[in-house]
């Protein structure tokens, strides 16, 4: 096979796996958790479609032809993810949108090469661009899992269903009566999401977001109960581990009081005096707990965005040592 026609089926590659990249950014949208990351998440769909564009111009100044069935494929594979990764983890799914930002950043490089070879100053300077969008996404997923990782989400919420895998994930840390009471209804749950937006998948971000909202409107009261009551439990039992455990969960969900908090006082200090000691924060447990206490009890547009840029900090230190 000629350089050429190498050139050519590369960057028809990339021209379909870039039309399942924007889908991916639409579904990611309806999980944004607030409206910024949605701009932002807008923005990124936005830029994809361009460098499809900018593929499909660079595919025709070589005498090719856009791969027309392969684009319709590509959107096919995302809506079917989207499907699919309903019945996963948040970051299982985060980890098949950075494969999928691999094997672009990859593909341009290669093909980077072989149009450097052909003196193909135009297709390079697209391919240019490529490397650099899917290099700058592949760090934005990083730091979303990062934020996961010191105990988020922040930035991204999971669906419905997801939020209730996930949630069975941690269950096990429970003690072992309650553990099995709370998977038992979660399970329950699952069965109640799945008939409630099997459906809607493919809708608006709008609505997916009210359904994000309303899923956890069903549960939330009853589980910080449930968690409240076996912190009591593990602590009453001596068994100071789950207790720990149990309380870091609660305060990952904002679901303590506000004597708990990691700052003294927090509930009579002004947003000005907030903001001051969550930038002075230097564990990212504490930040992620009063992001999670101010966005479920007070909700200052100020100091949940101090809180956000704080874990956003923290975990971006998390991501760079890694």
């Amino acid at each position: 096979m000629s350089s050429s026609s190498e050139l050519l089926q590369q960057l028809n590659a990339l021209l379909r796996l870039t039309q399942t990249e924007v889908m991916f950014a639409e579904t990611r949208r309806g999980q944004a958790a607030d409206d910024d990351i949605e701009r932002e998440l807008a923005t990124n769909a936005d830029k994809a479609r361009e460098r499809t564009r900018l593929l499909t111009e660079a595919i025709r100044s070589l005498g090719g032809a856009p791969d027309v069935t392969g684009i319709a494929f590509g959107r096919m594979t995302a809506s079917t993810k989207a499907i699919v990764e309903q019945g996963q983890d948040l970051v299982d799914a985060l980890l098949g949108d950075l494969g999928l930002e691999y094997e672009l950043l990859d593909r341009t490089k290669f093909s980077k090469m072989l149009a450097e070879q052909l003196e193909q100053r135009q297709v390079e300077r697209v391919l240019d661009r490529l490397e650099v969008a899917h290099n700058a996404t592949i760090d934005w997923i990083m730091t979303r899992l990062a934020e996961i990782a010191v105990g988020g989400p922040v930035a991204l919420r999971p669906s419905p269903v997801q939020a209730v895998a996930g949630f069975g994930r941690r269950v096990g840390t429970l003690p072992a009566r309650q553990s099995a009471q709370l998977v038992n209804w979660s399970a329950e749950r699952v069965v109640e999401l799945r008939s409630w937006a099997g459906d809607r998948v493919s809708e608006n971000v709008d609505r997916t977001r009210q359904l994000v909202e309303a899923a956890g409107s069903i549960w939330t009261a009853g589980r910080n109960a449930s968690l409240k009551r076996s912190e009591q439990i593990a602590e009453e039992r001596g068994d100071r581990s789950t207790a720990r455990r149990v309380n870091r969960t609660r305060r990952d969900l904002g679901a303590v009081d506000g004597d708990e908090m990691p700052i003294r006082r927090y509930d009579s200090l002004t947003a000005d005096t907030a903001i001051e000691r969550i930038r002075s924060l230097r564990d990212a447990s504490d930040a992620r707990a009063v992001l999670a206490y101010e966005t479920a009890n007070k909700g200052r547009k100020s100091v949940l965005n101090a809180a956000r840029e704080r874990v956003e900090e923290l975990a971006e230190q998390v991501a760079a040592a890694s």
